[in-house]
């Protein structure tokens, strides 16, 4: 298990559809995870290229 992974970057994500169908804020509970979760100890570099 390697946690988390960020499977794409998009200066303009679309939501609006996922967020459409099941009624909930994901942008929102995505920056709510950001900000309980960062912070200095808690963070790895992992490059792969």
């Amino acid at each position: 298990n390697h946690g988390p992974v960020v499977m794409e970057v998009n200066s303009s994500p679309g939501l609006e559809g996922i967020e459409a169908a099941t009624g909930v804020d994901v942008a929102g509970l995505i920056i709510k995870y950001i900000e309980e979760n960062a912070s200095s100890s808690k963070t790895r570099d992992h490059v792969k290229g």
